[in-house]
């Protein structure tokens, strides 16, 4: 009897979808850090969650944290590839900075805010978990330093006059951008994309300093 229970179990063992086995590990994983918290949910409770076995959990993942790196990343790399397609937009090279900006963060805010659960775990439940967790959200930090140093240049070609070091202005901007999501993600009721667009187009004009005024002939 045991041996036939075994040969059935690794007849379905073997046509176990990974792909599929996966997307519910990471979809009760967005759900339950979403709703429970990180800290509260354990690897147990996803398994449950996901109807999968713990053996299945620890073919996909590592650990729990290595599931949040991923979920994170998810959003990152969303984000991230929704401003470089815009920045490939129509209109996107001769529109004015603010509405270059504004375009660009409003394809970046659609993206990392469609799913508020999602939201909710890469811009909260990933805060303060471990040094190896902050270590990664340095690395995306200095993608988007980057990125932003980027645009801050083109800003200043076009004659805005930026306050200080270049560095540390894209550094504060990028701190405040995870800093905003941050209290998005922490509300009961989420506050519009539009509203966040908004307030970031704001932060970001403010601290380029505005644009010089154009020289008139005598």
């Amino acid at each position: 009897m045991v041996d036939t229970m075994v040969d059935q179990w690794d007849g379905v063992r073997a046509k176990r979808d990974p792909a599929r086995c996966r997307a519910q590990l990471m979809a009760a994983g967005r759900t339950l850090f979403a709703v429970y918290g990180y800290a509260r949910t354990s690897v147990e409770d996803l398994c449950v969650a996901a109807h999968v076995q713990l053996r299945d959990f620890y073919r996909e993942f590592e650990s729990r944290e290595a599931l949040l790196v991923d979920l994170y990343d998810e959003v990152a790399i969303g984000g991230m590839r929704a401003a470089e397609v815009e920045l490939s937009a129509e209109g996107i090279e001769t529109c004015s900075t603010e509405e270059r900006i504004r375009r660009l963060f409003d394809a970046y805010v659609r993206v990392v805010t469609r799913d508020p659960q999602a939201a909710r775990v890469a811009f909260v439940e990933v805060l303060g978990v471990s040094r190896a967790m902050d270590d990664h959200l340095t690395m995306w930090r200095t993608v988007w330093v980057e990125f932003l140093t980027r645009e801050a240049e083109r800003a200043a070609q076009r004659g805005h006059g930026l306050d200080g070091d270049l560095t540390v202005v894209v550094k504060v901007l990028t701190r405040s951008v995870d800093e905003l999501l941050a209290h998005h993600g922490r509300r009961p009721r989420q506050v519009p994309s539009g509203w966040l667009t908004s307030e970031l187009t704001r932060m970001s004009l403010a601290m380029l300093g505005p644009s010089a005024p154009p020289e008139t002939s005598a």
